[in-house]
């Protein structure tokens, strides 16, 4: 069975039509990558999958799993198992980068009907996965990607993904402006990730 499966799916935005009916198809297991140049849709397609408010879906639909994306809000696609990794990760002043992983994981744990982790086994497992992104302990007492390199926040990204172990993961130009050094941590984050039970859609 197909982790992801787009089906004839046309979406706009302000009355301009981007996606002309795509159709694909992302088996659980397998990496895919979907390549173009600037402005010819792949971004919007991530978009759309999770669930941006400024596309309107023509026709089509999205499935995870065999369940509609479509008609359900962002919080829910990612607790469906959606994750997407941002071309630009945004930066959020005011948010402790640990508190929202802790906020992520255990919101998405309770989805799954898992026990909520306690703070200390969960700052036990935040920084396991982060000494294997080579990802210094400092920058997670941080502010959310505040002040943090095109690198850290694609590597903090690669983190939250880790934790948050979701069955579909699009990155969305994730290998966009990064050393060769960090571009090897990302791709062993997805690596290590993969599995027979998820699937990944990667945009370049």
């Amino acid at each position: 069975m197909s982790s992801l499966e787009i089906i004839n799916l046309s979406a706009s935005i302000n009355d301009t039509e981007i996606l002309k009916g795509l159709t694909l198809s992302v088996p659980k297991g397998e990496v895919h990558a979907i390549m173009g140049p600037n402005g010819s849709g792949k971004s919007t397609l991530a978009k759309v999958m999770a669930g941006h408010e400024d596309y309107e879906v023509t026709s089509g639909d999205v499935l995870l799993n065999g369940t509609s994306l479509l008609d359900m809000e962002v919080d829910e696609r990612s607790r469906q198992g959606l994750f997407l990794a941002f071309q630009y990760p945004l930066e959020i002043p005011g948010v402790n980068t640990t508190n929202f992983l802790k906020t992520s994981l255990n919101t998405i744990r309770k989805a799954k009907g898992e026990k909520e982790l306690d703070t200390l086994n969960l700052l036990k497992l935040i920084k396991e996965k982060a000494s294997e992104l080579n990802i210094d302990e400092k920058f997670l007492s941080r502010q959310l990607n505040v002040g943090f390199s095109g690198g850290e926040k694609k590597k903090n990204e690669i983190l939250q993904m880790k934790l948050l172990e979701p069955k579909l993961a699009i990155l969305d130009e994730t290998d966009s402006g990064l050393d060769i050094d960090a571009l090897r941590i990302v791709a062993d984050g997805v690596n290590s990730h993969k599995n027979k039970n998820n699937a990944f859609l990667i945009i370049t």
